[in-house]
C-alpha cells in the first residue's frame, strides 16, 4: 500500500509540472507573457534608448507626461550646480587651467569611447592590446598641442638660451618625432595580429582613429580658442549650456511637440525657447565678459600671470543713439555697445540652430549601440561625451569664425620677428639684417 501511495504521489507530481508546462507554452504561442529569460531581456531594452521608443507613439515619451520628472530634475540640477561651479573657477584660475581641464575632459572622452566597442573575452586572449589605443591617443595629443603652443612654448622660455635651444629643436623635428611615435603603434600593431582575432583588432584599429578624428581633434579647437583669448572660449561654452539648460525647461513645462525621432524627449517649444533664450543672452554676455582684460587679452606663452594689454576696437565701447520711435517709450536716449556683441549674435545663432545637431548625432550614435548613455559619470547627465557632444561641434565654429572675421589679415612686427626667431638659423638672421639694411639704405637715397 505504501508503494501504491508513493507511486501515486510522484505521477501527480509528473502531471503538474506537464501541465504547468503546456499552458506556458500555450501563452507563448497565443503571445502572452514570455518566459523568464525573455522577460529580462526586454527589461533591459526597455531600459535602452533604442528600447524606449520601439512601438509607441513618440509623444508619450516627452518630459511634460514623465511621471517622474521632477526627481530627474533635481538631480540634473544639483550636478548643473557643481560642474557650473567648478567650471568658474578653473576660468577664474586661468589659461594654463583651463587647457588642463580640457585634457583632462578629452581623455575621459576617451576613455567612455574606447570601452564602447571593447568585448572582455576577445581582450584577455590580447595583452596589452588595450595599451594601443592610448598610445594613438597620446601620440595625436602631441601633435596637436604641440603645432598649438609652440610658439608660446619658445616666447616662456626666451630668457634662458639652454631651454631656448632645446626647445627650438624639439619644434623643429616636432613633425619627425610625432610620425615615429604613430610609425612604431602601427608596426605594434601588426605584431599583435592574432588568428581569429583579425576583425576584432582591425574593427579597434578603425574605431581609435575615428576617436581621433572625430572628437580629439575637434575638440582640441578649444585649446586654440583659449589662447587666442579666453573670451573666444568662454563665450560659446556658456551659449551651449544656456541652450541644453533652457532646452530642457522649457521642454521640461511647455513641451508638447516632438522634435525628431533620434531624441524623442526633444520638442519643438524646447527648441525655439532655448534658441531665443540662447541669441538675447549670446548679445548680453558679449558685454559683459568684453569689459575684462583678463578674457579679453591673448596669452603668447605658457605663464600664470594676469594679463595687461590693449583690448582691440572690439572690445571698445561705441555709443549709437536711438531712433525717435524707440527713445519715446525709453528713460534714455542712446546706447553704449561693443563691436563684439554683433559678432556674439552669429555664434548666439550657431549655438541655437546648428550645434544641437551634434547631440541629434549622439543621440543617434547611441541608438545604434544600444545604449542609454554614453557613461554614468555625473548624475542625471550620462558621461561626459554626453555633455561635450554640442561643445564640440561649437568650438570649431568659434575658432574657424574667428580666424575668418575677427582676426586682422596683417601680420604685427611681433609676429614677424617671432617666426624669424623660431624659423630661422643665426647665420639667416644675419643675412637676412644684412639684407634688409640694404634695402631700407636704398629707400633712403631714392627718396
Amino acid at each position: 500500500m505504501l508503494d501504491v501511495l508513493k507511486f501515486n504521489f510522484k505521477f501527480s507530481q509528473v502531471v503538474s509540472v506537464f501541465v504547468s508546462n503546456s499552458s506556458n507554452m500555450q501563452k507563448e504561442i497565443a503571445g502572452d507573457a514570455p518566459s523568464a529569460p525573455t522577460t529580462r531581456v526586454r527589461h533591459r531594452k526597455r531600459n535602452s534608448d533604442v528600447g524606449a521608443g520601439a512601438g509607441k507613439p513618440n509623444g508619450n515619451h516627452l518630459l511634460v507626461n514623465d511621471s517622474k520628472k521632477y526627481k530627474s530634475f533635481l538631480i540634473r540640477a544639483y550636478s548643473t550646480f557643481w560642474m557650473i561651479g567648478g567650471f568658474a573657477l578653473i576660468v577664474y584660475l586661468g589659461h594654463l587651467y583651463i587647457t588642463a581641464m580640457v585634457v583632462v575632459i578629452q581623455i575621459f572622452m576617451a576613455r567612455e569611447l574606447f570601452n564602447l566597442l571593447r568585448k572582455t573575452h576577445e581582450d584577455k586572449q590580447l595583452p596589452g592590446f588595450r595599451l594601443l589605443n592610448w598610445h594613438f591617443f597620446f601620440t595625436a595629443m602631441l601633435f596637436v598641442y604641440g603645432r598649438i603652443l609652440s610658439q608660446r612654448l619658445v616666447n616662456t622660455v626666451t630668457p634662458d638660451k639652454v631651454l631656448y635651444r632645446l626647445v627650438t629643436s624639439l619644434i623643429k623635428y616636432h613633425m619627425a618625432i610625432c610620425y615615429s611615435l604613430y610609425i612604431s603603434g602601427f608596426v605594434w600593431f601588426i605584431l599583435t595580429l592574432k588568428k581569429k582575432m583579425y576583425k576584432y583588432q582591425f574593427s579597434q584599429y578603425a574605431w581609435t582613429h575615428m576617436i581621433l578624428i572625430v572628437v580629439f581633434t575637434q575638440s582640441s579647437f578649444t585649446v586654440a580658442n583659449i589662447f587666442e583669448g579666453i573670451f573666444w572660449f568662454l563665450l560659446p561654452a556658456s551659449l551651449i549650456v544656456i541652450n541644453d539648460i533652457f532646452a530642457y525647461i522649457c521642454g521640461f513645462f511647455f513641451g508638447r511637440t516632438p522634435l525628431i525621432k533620434l531624441s524623442p524627449k526633444k520638442t519643438w517649444e524646447g527648441f525655439i525657447g532655448a534658441s531665443i533664450t540662447t541669441v538675447i543672452s549670446a548679445f548680453l554676455l558679449a558685454n559683459i565678459m568684453g569689459r575684462f582684460l583678463w578674457l579679453t587679452c591673448p596669452r603668447e606663452d605658457l605663464s600664470t600671470g594676469w594679463l595687461l594689454c590693449d583690448p582691440g576696437p572690439l572690445f571698445k565701447q561705441e555709443t549709437h543713439a536711438l531712433p525717435g520711435w524707440i527713445s519715446d517709450w525709453l528713460p534714455w536716449k542712446e546706447i553704449s555697445i561693443l563691436p563684439v556683441q554683433w559678432h556674439a549674435l552669429c555664434l548666439g545663432l550657431f549655438a541655437s540652430i546648428i550645434a544641437p545637431f551634434g547631440g541629434f548625432f549622439a543621440s543617434g550614435f547611441k541608438r545604434a549601440f544600444k545604449i542609454k548613455d554614453f557613461g554614468d559619470s555625473i548624475p542625471g547627465h550620462g558621461g561626459i561625451t554626453d555633455r561635450m557632444d554640442c561643445q564640440m561641434v561649437m568650438a570649431v565654429f568659434a575658432y574657424i569664425y574667428h580666424q575668418s572675421f575677427v582676426v586682422p589679415e596683417v601680420l604685427s612686427v611681433d609676429k614677424l620677428l617671432d617666426q624669424i626667431i623660431t624659423s630661422l638659423t643665426l647665420e639667416e638672421q644675419q643675412a637676412l639684417l644684412v639684407k634688409l639694411g640694404q634695402m631700407l639704405q636704398e629707400k633712403v637715397i631714392g627718396s
